[in-house]
């Protein structure tokens, strides 16, 4: 029977729009409201299932049921668009972590973390900062800047070039190419696709060279990284140096730039976490970065899985070779989790945010991202302590990607420093 007192349900808010790029948290709280797993057709034509909620995205990440291999989806009965990461497939790029299960996964996981370490990252720590402090001396005595362009896009760029073990004078080659892949992501351009080959040419140019004569570097430890007599193939060193390329720098981009607008446009939480860093208090640098990956964090989406079994996630039949998305920036506001989810809160402790996934597809690249952020976050308020936006938050516009989500520029202004002997200049730095 009708309940003619029941509040009648609001319609359906659009997805993949501007305006939802811009802000999607009022449409995704409808989703985990009243569609939980909602399928839904893809600016790219496929067609999808969208999982919003926090219990069944943590589910449907560990569920080895859904396959992360493409190999699982059927275009003819899913929709015509492609999935995956543009032109990977024609480079030869599709064994990596991310498109690969166990036992496979396993292997290769197993293999690639004996070369990328925490300690690695951790010896890492001075020459991100040593980074961070040379990008910021290019624009700190102007005043002003654009954060995204001048500081969160060159920094992770640069770090895991250096970490790879790219030669310095070949990095601002890798700047060029990863600037067409995130300001054009997989839209129709064809410039994506040229820049993933010259990036697939290049690297596999230098796991040549570091065979011949290799170094301390990651790439390096790829071509060494051995395991009951097996290693990488030439082919999977490739495709791993690429994904942590692809997947690395677009992450830490919108870390930051994500990361500061949220700090700009909540100043109560802003001003603590700088009375905290000036009081010697790093806790708060450290909670507020895992607080900041909740709140708002890079990746809106996790990366596709397939179905390859009639299966039901949250109540909702899911068929064989059907694709399915965990929305990571749904699960992360669901107030079934988190207590007040729309707000900030940088001391927030019960914070087990999905930010870099779960289960055994958890980013491995996790520690040099948080490395990247708390270095960045930490060095900018401390050395620009009255940074502002330089723009009306109506004027931001977002990069409109499925899987990442990030502001194309961030404006801001603060007092100039005055560095003596400091030139701006553009470039790889020292």
């Amino acid at each position: 029977m009708h309940d003619k007192n029941a509040s009648p349900v609001p319609p359906a808010p659009p997805l993949f729009t501007w305006e939802f790029a811009a802000d999607p948290y009022p449409a995704y709280a409808w989703l985990r409201e009243h569609a939980p797993v909602h399928r839904t057709a893809l600016p790219s034509g496929v067609e999808a299932w969208l999982v919003t909620r926090y219990a069944d995205a943590r589910q449907a990440l560990a569920d080895q049921r859904l396959s992360k291999n493409p190999v699982h989806h059927s275009e003819s009965a899913h929709g015509k668009g492609k999935v995956g990461i543009p032109g990977e497939r024609s480079a030869n790029l599709m064994t990596h972590l991310l498109n690969i299960d166990p036992p496979d996964h396993t292997r290769l996981r197993r293999l690639v973390s004996k070369a990328f370490t925490p300690r690695r990252v951790a010896e890492f720590a001075p020459r991100v900062q040593e980074l961070t402090d040379q990008l910021i001396d290019g624009f700190a005595t102007r005043g002003e800047a654009d954060l995204i362009h001048e500081f969160a896009f060159p920094l992770p760029i640069y770090a895991i070039c250096d970490m790879l073990g790219v030669p310095r004078e070949d990095q601002d080659d890798f700047r060029d190419w990863a600037g067409m892949m995130i300001r054009h992501g997989g839209g129709p351009r064809g410039g994506v696709a040229r820049s993933v080959k010259k990036m697939r040419g290049y690297l596999t140019e230098l796991i040549h060279r570091k065979r011949e004569d290799p170094g301390e570097d990651l790439i390096s430890g790829l071509i060494r990284a051995s395991d009951h007599g097996e290693h990488l193939t030439e082919d999977e060193a490739a495709a791993m140096a690429f994904i942590l390329l692809f997947a690395g720098f677009e992450t830490t981009v919108n870390l930051i730039g994500n990361g500061t607008y949220a700090l700009l446009r909540n100043p109560e939480q802003r001003e603590r976490l700088q009375r905290a860093l000036a009081e010697g208090d790093e806790g708060l640098l450290a909670t507020g970065v895992e607080e900041l990956l909740r709140y708002d964090g890079p990746v809106e989406l996790a990366t596709w899985r397939f179905a390859t079994r009639d299966l039901t996630i949250g109540g909702q039949r899911i068929a064989e070779g059907d694709p399915v998305l965990v929305v990571l920036a749904a699960a992360d506001r669901d107030p079934e989790r988190f207590a007040d989810p729309d707000a900030l809160d940088l001391s927030r402790r019960d914070n087990q945010h999905l930010g870099y996934g779960h289960g055994i597809h958890y980013c491995l690249g996790a520690p040099l991202a948080r490395l990247e952020g708390q270095a960045a976050l930490a060095t900018l308020l401390r050395r620009l302590p009255d940074l502002r936006l330089g723009a009306d938050p109506e004027e931001l516009r977002w990069r409109g990607g499925l899987i990442m989500r990030g502001l194309r520029t961030l404006p801001v202004a603060f007092t100039p420093e005055d560095i003596p002997g400091t030139t701006t200049q553009e470039g790889s730095p020292a």
